[in-house]
């Protein structure tokens, strides 16, 4: 897949790492070759669907059951990990998916953002048959909220918060950063960050009630979660960033074209590297 952007093609990476869900296999091809017809005979189910998708699929647990969900091409589909029997599915998804499915509580979200319906949608866990919304409703049983217009693109959304407050975060391939209660859709704020760059490919990461937002002109914006918008800081890299920031022992790892940052107090001992 190609993305033309300000004149120019850049490559968009189709492989992402898969899911695994003990004891089964999941394995899902694109286009039917001999390698992965072989590969498909140590699998315990799979699937040919016909349209592609670059969303990685996510293994919701239970209860009430566990459920792999797939962001697929015009449908959003829910399957048993074990059988690979379809549970349900939605249909009103972009013709074109990238991001990866989340789930927080009782709830799954699911979003995609290419043109013209750019939906989200927040759906209960425990969902049968077709969901389907029905021409003008935004809702039914199975689906908690949705939204047109407002879906990411490339990068995947982020829940932040605790039982009581929860936000749901969408971060727009031209910067703008929206957030939404997560239980009843109602938008806390939109913001445009303060960038004059290409875009942002990287999804947020969040730790300790602070997102981390990385743009592809290599600027990581610093921005408290909650129901107002509040930039804490702002760390420029000076290198592209197109890969997901990694959290991890106090340090937030940044992977540019040409280097790994980790930023965060230095471990005792630490030496910079070359």
């Amino acid at each position: 897949m190609r993305e033309r952007r300000r004149g120019r093609h850049r490559r968009i990476s189709e492989q992402r790492p898969p899911q695994h869900l003990d004891p089964c296999g999941f394995s899902r091809i694109r286009r039917p070759d001999p390698s992965a017809a072989r590969s498909l005979q140590r699998s315990a189910w799979h699937l040919l669907p016909g349209q592609p998708s670059w969303a990685t699929p996510t293994v919701v647990p239970g209860p009430p059951r566990a459920e792999l969900v797939t962001n697929g091409a015009n449908f959003i589909r829910g399957y048993d990990p074990e059988t690979g029997r379809q549970l349900w599915r939605l249909g009103g998804s972009s013709p074109i998916t990238a991001p990866t499915p989340i789930f927080e509580g009782e709830y799954i979200v699911v979003g995609s953002g290419r043109r013209p319906n750019k939906p989200i949608f927040v759906l209960r866990r425990g969902a049968e048959g077709d969901i389907t919304l029905r021409d003008g409703e935004r809702s039914n049983a199975a689906v908690v909220w949705s939204l047109e217009g407002r879906g990411p693109y490339m990068p995947t959304p982020i829940v932040v918060g605790d039982a009581r407050a929860r936000n749901l975060y969408i971060l727009e391939n031209q910067g703008i950063l929206s957030a939404f209660d997560l239980a009843t859709g109602e938008e806390r704020y939109r913001q445009r960050l303060g960038h004059g760059g290409s875009g942002f490919s990287a999804s947020p990461v969040a730790a300790d009630g602070v997102l981390y937002v990385a743009s592809e002109d290599g600027e990581v914006f610093v921005i408290e979660a909650g129901n107002e918008y509040r930039e804490i800081a702002k760390v420029p890299l000076g290198e592209r960033v197109m890969a997901t920031p990694a959290i991890s022992g106090g340090a937030l790892f940044v992977r540019t074209d040409r280097s790994l940052i980790a930023i965060g107090r230095p471990a005792p001992g630490a030496a910079n590297g070359g």
